[in-house]
């Protein structure tokens, strides 16, 4: 008993001491308080007049340029603007009126290109990613209160390519609750985008969903999968667009994939394709091999992109392009390029090169260069004609 009374003794008299120690030793290691937050920037800030605001806080940066992928007018292809700083680090452009539409932009700060970091919005291209913004006021691809079909990104094994792949799919409205199978649009990209770009800055999903709503186009499954098979480089020119190897790979491992776990209809006049630039080449390359498998081919800003130097493509597609059974099941060929595309001349020589054989070729000159801005239009006009 006096052994534990002295230990309660000696113990409660030290206790309170251990305690205040730690108690002090905490406070002289604790983190100095933190400065209040900045304010929240808010870019883009898009106006109902059409003005867009872009803001990015870099208070250390030298310089700060906004650049875009090409479809803002007010920026002049690979020439940045000038951002002015602000007195709290907030660097600011204000550009307009920007016309309804889906643009790219990002920032340079300091010669190194970011995205927005006040921006979710995000589309990728062959090689990077950009800041995506919608400025409302085009009915056919705005966001409206009708019913919504789904965009999935979908990976595979390719076979062709010996490694996983990605594609994006989208699904008409109500396609998880009914059985019914669907005809199929496959849609491909160009040179400098990726899978992800004609659901993102192309606004495909919500075109279709537009166009079923209002009755003009067929509920149909749309397939846009990642069409370069291998390095592409701006400076290869025609020659380094991998054309034979996706339409291989096209035709052993992306099709068969959607024919096996999507409910298509596979039937001649239930498959379409299309596609823009590189792609309206691929879809030339992928069409003309297997004709009796398409009833409908798009072609968006493209040709035979060798057409212009010799005819040895024309030359190799004999066969098919001379099969009058084959053409007979066709039944839309549809062009369209803009006035002022650089690949007009191509396009109209693919054109002419059809119809020399017998083709009955739809094809439309519109304003416009090489732009988002044409094939999003391209597709609202294409859609509807398919599987009536």
């Amino acid at each position: 008993m006096r052994i534990i009374n002295h230990l309660r003794l000696l113990f409660g008299n030290v206790m309170p001491f251990v305690l205040l120690v730690a108690i002090t030793a905490h406070a002289q290691n604790a983190p100095p308080p933190q400065p209040p937050a900045p304010p929240r920037v808010i870019s883009p800030e898009i106006g109902a007049d059409g003005m867009v605001t872009f803001r990015i806080r870099a208070p250390k940066a030298q310089s700060v340029r906004l650049t875009s992928g090409g479809d803002l007018p007010q920026i002049p292809m690979r020439q940045p603007l000038e951002m002015q700083a602000g007195a709290d680090g907030v660097w600011q452009l204000t550009l307009g009126p920007v016309a309804p539409g889906a643009y790219r932009y990002a920032f340079v700060v300091d010669d190194v290109t970011v995205i927005d970091p006040a921006n979710t919005g995000i589309s990728q291209s062959n090689d990077n990613a950009w800041s995506l913004f919608v400025v409302p006021g085009a009915a056919f691809m705005d966001t409206r209160a009708v019913p919504r079909g789904a965009v999935a990104e979908v990976t595979y094994f390719s076979t062709e390519l010996n490694r996983f792949r990605r594609m994006h799919v989208y699904t008409p409205p109500g396609y998880g609750l009914k059985q019914q199978r669907y005809p199929v649009l496959y849609l491909l990209h160009g040179a400098m985008d990726s899978d992800d770009s004609w659901g993102t800055v192309g606004r495909a999903g919500f075109i279709l969903d537009n166009l079923i709503a209002d009755g003009r186009a067929s509920p149909m499954i749309v397939v846009m999968p990642h069409g370069h098979a291998g390095p592409f480089s701006m400076g290869g020119g025609a020659r380094s667009l991998p054309l034979e190897q996706f339409a291989r790979e096209f035709a052993e491992d992306i099709r068969p994939y959607i024919e096996a776990n999507y409910r298509t209809r596979t039937d001649r006049k239930s498959r379409a394709i299309a596609g823009l630039s590189m792609g309206g080449g691929q879809t030339l390359e992928i069409a003309l091999q297997k004709l009796q498998d398409y009833a409908y081919i798009g072609v968006f800003s493209s040709g035979v992109f060798s057409m212009a130097d010799n005819n040895e493509w024309e030359q190799s597609h004999i066969a098919q392009l001379d099969d009058a059974v084959l053409r007979k099941g066709l039944r839309l060929m549809w062009f369209a390029t803009g006035k002022d595309d650089f690949v007009l001349t191509t396009t109209q020589a693919t054109v002419s090169m059809f119809e020399r054989h017998g083709f009955d070729v739809t094809y439309k000159e519109t304003g416009g260069g090489h732009t988002w801005i044409n094939w999003r239009e391209y597709l609202n006009e294409f859609a509807p004609l398919l599987f009536k």
